[in-house]
């Protein structure tokens, strides 16, 4: 993590910070709160700014009255808030540069842009809007009295991390990104001050700049995001010009998510060129996991309850990952897809997990193979991911099933394995020998 500097906005200093050296400065316009340093703590924020760094000089900043800026007695201004883009520029050398605004920091992007296209080679917004609030003349809004309650739910539970969920709805259950998030939130702002600054929110109205912005603007917005669609693509039809791109996902900050997809889409906007993915293959064993009779379950337990045993799943999975050195891959609904570099050491997590599910009244199910994959990003793909996730449905309940494949490389091991017989898995070509491991 780099180093936080300083730079003196009349007589508050404002917290920020710089990576990568690539000829375009990037000013990231944050959100409604920040941290420059906690949020590296965050699932995925780091990977995102090194992303960005890659062929950006990308510089991040925490707006006066959070994170490690000087706090204020009242809420800020947009003039003063510009001040501040400003004042970092200006101490980090930045003559002009492309401003990167999400959520709130997108109205400060534009209008920054519309009143300084001198200092402004180009504008991007992410899940941002031109107002938030209904009113007679935008009907997308959101009606005045919703936001006053959210306002008054963060004050009451600004801390705990309850607020995750507005920001990342694929982390709303995810325990121990609640848990640094809720450390953010503690360090970024007050409970009082999460309220002036929601109060804000329902005030901002930049729609009569949006003619004035002159620079080339890309306007992004994930198709699940807690606004609408429509708040952010109204931006996009009312700068001229400007391009618009609905991305796949859920979450309101973009590092929550893919963040590949959002990158891939800015690098392009800047530079002209949208990168090819880095493929690596390599061998892995290959695991996937699944709540047997989970919809059942769900339906009589109820959501509530469902969710609390879903998270308490989730945990003691991430406990045998950690144990037997695996990888989680991916997480979707009640199951998980994870890598290891040795087959052994797979087989006996996977029992783990099983034995582990025990204890909180769950069975599941588990498949194993071991194979070629290839690494893009974060992910694996490949015959090899097909092959373990059909092995995986054709468990049966309790069972740890895995290929002739990875019985053939775990010999010498001490494990043993019950012959389930020749199978044709769907979509993968030819028979495959099955066995469970008897642990």
């Amino acid at each position: 993590m780099k180093s936080s500097r300083y730079a003196k906005s009349g007589d508050l200093s404002i917290a920020y910070q710089v990576a990568g050296d690539g000829p375009i400065d990037l000013i990231v316009v944050p959100g409604i709160v920040s941290h420059v340093e906690a949020f590296h703590e965050l699932p995925g924020y780091s990977r995102f700014i090194e992303r960005l760094a890659s062929f950006a000089r990308v510089i991040t900043f925490d707006k006066r009255g959070t994170g490690l800026s000087d706090r204020v007695v009242d809420a800020p201004s947009y003039e003063q808030r510009m001040d501040d883009v400003l004042a970092v520029m200006n101490a980090a050398g930045s003559e002009r540069a492309a401003l990167f605004g999400i959520s709130e920091g997108g109205p400060l992007g534009a209008l920054f842009a519309a009143t300084f296209p001198g200092r402004t080679t180009a504008l991007i917004t992410f899940g941002a809007f031109a107002r938030v609030a209904w009113a007679p003349d935008y009907p997308i809004g959101i009606e005045r009295k919703t936001l006053d309650q959210m306002a008054g739910e963060f004050e009451d539970s600004w801390g705990t991390g309850a607020s995750l969920g507005l920001f990342s709805a694929s982390r709303a259950h995810d325990t121990e990104a609640q848990s640094l998030w809720a450390r953010m939130e503690r360090l970024a702002v007050s409970p009082a001050g999460i309220r002036s600054l929601l109060r804000i929110l329902g005030d901002i109205d930049v729609r009569c700049v949006l003619q004035s912005v002159a620079v080339p603007t890309l306007v992004l917005h994930a198709e699940g995001d807690v606004f609408p669609l429509e708040i952010s693509r109204y931006v996009a039809e009312h700068i001229p010009g400007a391009r618009w791109a609905e991305l796949k996902g859920v979450d309101h900050y973009p590092w929550f998510g893919s963040v590949d997809p959002v990158v891939d889409e800015i690098e392009e906007f800047l530079t002209g060129v949208r990168p090819q993915p880095e493929v690596d293959r390599v061998l892995a064993t290959l695991l996937f996991t699944d709540i047997v009779d989970s919809t059942t379950r769900a339906a009589e337990m109820g959501d509530r309850r469902w969710r609390e045993l879903l998270e308490r799943h989730h945990a003691v999975v991430r406990r045998q990952l950690q144990r037997f050195r695996g990888r989680e891959i991916d997480t979707a609904g009640d199951g998980f897809l994870a890598t290891f570099d040795g087959p052994a050491r797979a087989v006996r997590c996977a029992a783990a997990i099983r034995d582990a599910m025990a204890g909180i009244g769950l069975a599941i199910r588990a498949g194993l193979h071991t194979g070629e994959c290839e690494l893009i990003g974060s992910s694996v793909a490949g015959i090899a991911v097909h092959l373990a996730a059909r092995v995986a449905a054709i468990a049966a309940s309790g069972e740890v099933l895995v290929s002739s494949t990875v019985r053939d490389l775990v010999a010498g091991s001490g494990l043993s394995f019950v012959d389930r017989g020749v199978h044709v898995l769907k979509g993968v070509p030819g028979e495959w020998r099955l066995f469970a491991a008897a642990l």
